[in-house]
C-alpha cells in the first residue's frame, strides 16, 4: 500500500528557512570571521535535518529524501572539481612567479586613485572575452587583490570591483555558462537576451564605475609610492620576474576562449604552471626543498606539494607572505564542505516540496509587470539562498515563472533577463553559495565584507524592478488577430 504524500503547508516551508536564518545569525555572532570554517556547515545540516523531518511527517521516505540529497550533491561536484583545479593553479602560478609578475607589473601601471575603477575595467574585459567569472577572479582577480595590498587600498573594495567587473563581463558574454542557460530555461534567442540584458546592465555599471572612481579618489594615497617600491624590490629579490612568466595566463585564457570546459583548462594551466616553476625558479625551490634528496626530486616535490598544499614564503616582508603565502587543493576542502552542506539543504527542501511551496506563495498576487519581474528576482535571490546553487536560481524559477509570464501577456526575455539579474548576480553575494564561497576562497575577502562594494551586483537588481514598474524597456506580447467572417 503506498503510502499518500500530502501537499506541505506554507508554515512547513517556512520553518527550516527561519530556523537556518536564525543558526546563521548566531554563527556570525559568535564565530565572527570563522562561522564560514564549520558553524555555518553545521547550521545548514541541522537545518536539512529539520526539512527532512518534515518531509517525513508529509509522507516521504527517508530512501527517496535520501536519493534527492545525492542528486543534489551530484550537481555541485563539477564546481567541486573546478575549485581543486584552481587551488592547484593558485599555488604553481604563485610558485612559478606568474602571479607576483602580474603584482609587479600592476603596481607600475595603475594609479592608485584610478586604481577601483581600473579594477573593475579590466575583469569586465577578460570575464567577456572568455565568459567566466572565475576564472576572472582566480586570475587577474587574485593579483589585482596583490596591487591593492601593495598600494595599501582597500581589499573589500577591491573585492567588490573585482566581482562587479567579472560578472558584468559574464552576464554580457555569448561564452558564459549563465547567459546561455537563462533564455534556455526561458525559451528565447541568446544575442535577442543579450541585446536585452544591455538596457539595465550598461546603466548599473556605468554608475559602478562613477561610484569606484569617487571612491578612488577620495582614496588617501601618501605613503603609497614607498610602500609599492619596497614591495617590487622584495618581489625581485624573491622571483625570477619578466613577461615571460605571464604565458602560462595567456595560454589559459586562450582555452577559455576556444571554450574548453573549466576544469579541464584550469587543470592544464596549473600543470604549465609547475613547469614554468621548475624552469625559472630553480632557486626558489630548492630555498623551500625540506628533504634530504637529490635536487631534481627536491624540485618534483616543491612542485607536487604546490599543487595539492600551496606554498609557503618567508620573504622580508610579512604582509607579502601572507599574500603569496596560498593555493594547494587542500585550500579548497573548506569551501566544499560548506557547498556539499549548502547544496544537501536545497536538495531537500526541493524534493519534499518545501520549496515549491514558497514560490507558489510568492507568485499570489502578481498581476503587473513589476510585481512579476520584481517577485521573479526575489526568488532568485531566494533560491540563491536556499539551495546555494546559481544554476538552480536560474533553472527552478524560470521553470515555474515561465506560463505566468505568458498569461500576462510579457515577452519570455523579461523573463530570461529577470533570471539573470536576480539568480547569476546575487550569487557571490552569499558566502554559503558556490559562487561566494568561490570567490571567497580565491580572493580571501569574505562576502559580508565586499557585499556593499559590489556595487554592480546591487545596482542592476534595484534598477531591474524599476525598469518593471515604470514600463522601460517591458516587452509585451503581440495580441492575437482576430479574423473577420469572411478570413473565417
Amino acid at each position: 500500500m503506498t503510502k499518500t504524500i500530502k501537499t506541505p503547508s506554507l508554515l512547513d516551508a517556512l520553518i527550516p528557512l527561519v530556523l537556518l536564518v536564525l543558526m546563521m545569525g548566531s554563527a556570525v555572532y559568535l564565530f565572527a570571521d570563522d562561522s564560514s570554517y564549520g558553524p555555518n556547515q553545521i547550521a545548514l545540516l541541522l537545518a536539512m535535518g529539520i526539512a527532512a523531518i518534515i518531509g517525513l511527517k508529509n509522507g516521504h521516505t527517508w530512501a527517496d529524501i535520501e536519493k534527492g540529497i545525492i542528486k543534489g550533491i551530484s550537481m555541485s561536484l563539477g564546481a567541486c572539481l573546478i575549485l581543486l583545479a584552481v587551488g592547484s593553479l593558485i599555488g604553481t602560478w604563485m610558485l612559478a612567479g606568474t602571479v607576483p609578475t602580474l603584482i609587479y607589473y600592476g603596481l607600475d601601471l595603475l594609479n592608485p586613485q584610478f586604481f577601483y575603477t581600473a579594477t573593475c575595467l579590466i575583469c569586465a574585459v577578460v570575464a567577456m572575452s572568455i565568459g567566466s567569472s572565475w576564472t576572472t577572479a582566480a586570475t587577474v582577480g587574485v593579483a589585482l587583490i596583490g596591487v591593492a595590498t601593495g598600494m595599501e587600498m582597500s581589499l573589500a573594495i577591491t573585492a567588490g570591483a573585482v566581482v562587479s567587473g567579472a560578472y558584468f563581463g559574464d552576464k554580457i558574454s555569448p561564452l558564459s555558462e549563465t547567459t546561455n542557460l537563462a533564455p534556455a530555461i526561458a525559451g528565447t534567442d541568446l544575442f535577442e537576451h543579450i541585446r536585452y540584458m544591455l538596457w539595465t546592465t550598461v546603466p548599473s555599471f556605468i554608475i559602478t564605475l562613477i561610484l569606484f572612481l569617487i571612491l578612488g579618489l577620495n582614496e588617501d594615497t601618501a605613503g603609497s609610492a614607498e610602500r609599492i617600491t619596497q614591495m617590487q624590490q622584495v618581489l625581485s629579490e624573491s622571483f625570477s620576474l619578466g613577461l615571460h612568466m605571464l604565458i602560462p595566463l595567456f595560454i589559459l585564457l586562450t582555452l577559455a576562449v576556444r571554450k574548453m570546459p573549466a576544469f579541464p583548462a584550469v587543470s592544464i594551466g596549473a600543470l604549465l604552471g609547475g613547469v614554468w616553476a621548475l624552469v625559472f625558479q630553480p632557486e626558489l625551490i630548492a630555498s623551500l626543498a625540506t628533504a634530504d634528496n637529490a635536487a631534481w626530486i627536491n624540485h618534483i616535490m616543491v612542485v607536487w606539494s604546490a599543487l595539492f598544499d600551496g606554498v609557503v614564503f618567508n620573504t622580508s616582508d610579512a604582509n607579502l607572505n601572507d599574500l603569496l603565502s596560498r593555493g594547494g587543493m587542500s585550500s579548497m576542502l573548506n569551501t566544499i564542505w560548506l557547498i556539499i552542506c549548502a547544496m544537501s539543504f536545497g536538495a531537500v527542501l526541493e524534493h519534499v516540496g518545501l520549496l515549491t511551496r514558497i514560490v507558489a506563495a510568492c507568485l499570489r498576487g502578481a498581476t503587473s509587470a513589476g510585481q512579476l519581474v520584481t517577485r521573479t528576482i526575489l526568488t532568485c535571490l531566494g533560491t540563491n539562498i536556499i539551495t546555494a546553487d546559481q544554476y538552480i536560481s536560474i533553472v527552478m524559477p524560470g521553470r515555474m515563472y515561465k506560463d505566468a509570464y505568458k498569461e500576462r501577456g510579457l515577452h519570455q526575455l523579461n523573463l530570461s533577463r529577470s533570471l539573470e539579474d536576480g539568480g547569476t548576480l546575487t550569487s557571490p553575494l552569499i558566502p554559503w553559495n558556490t559562487c561566494g564561497a568561490y570567490m571567497h576562497s580565491v580572493l580571501l575577502v569574505h562576502p559580508f565584507e565586499y557585499i556593499f562594494f559590489a556595487f554592480f551586483n546591487l545596482i542592476n537588481p534595484i534598477l531591474a524592478i524599476i525598469y518593471a514598474y515604470l514600463g522601460i524597456k517591458i516587452l509585451r506580447l503581440a495580441p492575437p488577430v482576430s479574423l473577420t467572417t469572411e478570413q473565417k
